[in-house]
């Protein structure tokens, strides 16, 4: 997580001591907060209203209403808001009243500066870390969903390109058809950097309207625009100290891509209606599915901002690119998902899984694994070819596709052809291995060959 910047937090101090305010102001600004002042729980509700208040110094004692009912109607209004209470006759019955009502910590007058500052430092650190919490809960799912399945020569090749990049601070651009694990990638460069004990969060700018992406990324001030009742935090500050994911960056609009290249060019940014500058430590990862040359071209992205991204681009191959990795991908989502809904566990076929790697798959990954999600709803066990949905269970032999030929070398056509072509024969000749070999025109002993070779074996059903 990254550090408590002062400069980027305001603190008020509510006390009817005016040596007491004083002292206070002194103390935190030589720091570099930010101070309000206030004489009186009744003054509270205008600060807040005019200034973005990240934390309260409370005293017990005021004229008027009493800092302990202050608390209370500060709980009411803000959860989240930190408070501090100070007393100069302080009991043991208040303190325990202020830490029931909320009060994260509760100190005696003469303040001591040391204490005063390590307590606003762990008030404002533990109210980041809620915030991170809470918005990381909204955007994470199962570890097991985070791992990049496959041995294919395609996956080799992306996973030390991956190890290469992760450990520095290059800035990585992943581009890819849709479904082919683009975040899966990100996570693993995170993982790998030295940010990987700070956040990882994930905007999908395609999702954000236009219009409120700038708010989103970079938070805005309160009253900054129609319905902004508070001021909020963006996802550059919650994601200080570690990664954040620009899935989708080629439909941002192009005042937020100025921002965005503001933050890559000095680390540097305003929210919404401010003009004070915040500092953060981000690892920037963007994607892509679009050709975002021809956004360039189109005046649709910024050529600065492309390059500043693309410092290491990375592709994530399409399925069809990669058909050697289909059935532990198919035999890893069948697991997960019988487990997640509570199903006895459950195996594909030979011919199940023979179909499923000629297949050519224009959804990519993502598409597997609903088709996975519908075979453990509506099979039995073993999933067998005939249970694949319609349009993946075509004739294997009449139904190559030439498509699906170009992302593979001689061999592995060649192995797959012979494969699919095989096992169906022998599906039509109910696995009588004298009649099979006789229509492929081969003895019989290479038939038993070519079935050993090829990983064929016979089931009970196809």
């Amino acid at each position: 997580m990254g550090s408590v910047k002062p400069q980027d937090f305001c603190v008020l101090v509510v006390d009817d001591e005016r040596n007491i305010r004083r002292t206070l102001r002194l103390v935190l600004e030589g720091e570099g907060y930010a101070v309000e002042e206030a004489a009186a729980a009744e003054e509270i509700d205008r600060v807040l209203e005019s200034a973005p208040v990240d934390l309260v110094i409370l005293d017990v004692k005021l004229p008027g209403e009493d800092g302990l009912h202050a608390l209370k109607r500060l709980r009411e209004r803000s959860v989240r808001l930190p408070v501090l209470m100070v007393s100069g006759h302080a009991s043991i019955a208040d303190a325990v009243e202020a830490t029931r009502l909320g009060a994260l910590d509760f100190f005696e007058k003469p303040l001591d500066r040391d204490r005063v500052l390590i307590a606003v430092r762990n008030a404002l650190e533990r109210a980041s870390l809620e915030e991170r919490v809470e918005a990381l809960a909204a955007r994470t799912f199962g570890a097991g969903e985070f791992e990049l399945i496959g041995d294919s020569q395609a996956m080799q090749e992306l996973k030390g390109a991956i190890g290469k990049v992760a450990p520095t601070s290059g800035r990585v651009l992943i581009t890819g058809e849709s479904g082919t694990g683009k975040e899966l990638v990100a996570r693993a460069v995170h993982a790998a950097s030295r940010l990987a004990q700070g956040p990882f969060i994930k905007v999908n700018c395609a999702a954000i309207s236009p219009g409120l992406i700038e708010s989103e990324l970079f938070g805005h001030e309160r009253g900054s625009f129609s319905g902004a009742e508070r001021r909020k935090r963006g996802l550059f500050e919650l994601a200080d100290g570690g990664t954040i994911f620009l899935d989708e960056i080629g439909d941002m609009s192009l005042s937020a891509q100025a921002k965005v290249l503001r933050v890559l060019q000095t680390g540097e940014f305003s929210r919404v209606g401010s003009e004070r500058a915040l500092e953060v430590d981000v690892r920037v990862i963007a994607a892509t599915n679009t050709n975002l040359d021809e956004k360039v071209k189109a005046g649709e992205f910024r050529e600065d901002l492309y390059y500043r991204l693309a410092v290491v681009p990375l592709e994530t191959p399409p399925l069809r690119a990669r058909r050697d990795d289909i059935p532990r991908l198919a035999r890893t989502f069948i697991e997960r998902l019988c487990r997640e809904n509570n199903y006895p566990s459950k195996t594909f076929s030979e011919g199940a899984l023979t179909q499923l790697q000629l297949y050519h798959w224009p959804g990519n990954v993502r598409e597997l694994r609903n088709v996975c999600e519908r075979l453990v709803i509506m099979s039995g066990d073993p999933i067998r070819r005939a249970d694949l949905p319609r349009e993946i269970d075509a004739p294997s032999d009449a139904r190559f596709e030439v498509e699906a030929l170009d992302t593979l070398t001689l061999r592995e056509a060649r192995e797959q052809l012979e494969r699919a072509l095989i096992l169906r024969r022998l599906e039509q000749h109910d696995w009588n291995i004298t009649h099979t070999a006789e229509v492929l025109g081969i003895e019989r002993t290479n038939l038993h060959k070519k079935m050993k070779q090829l990983s064929i074996k016979r089931e009970s059903a196809s």
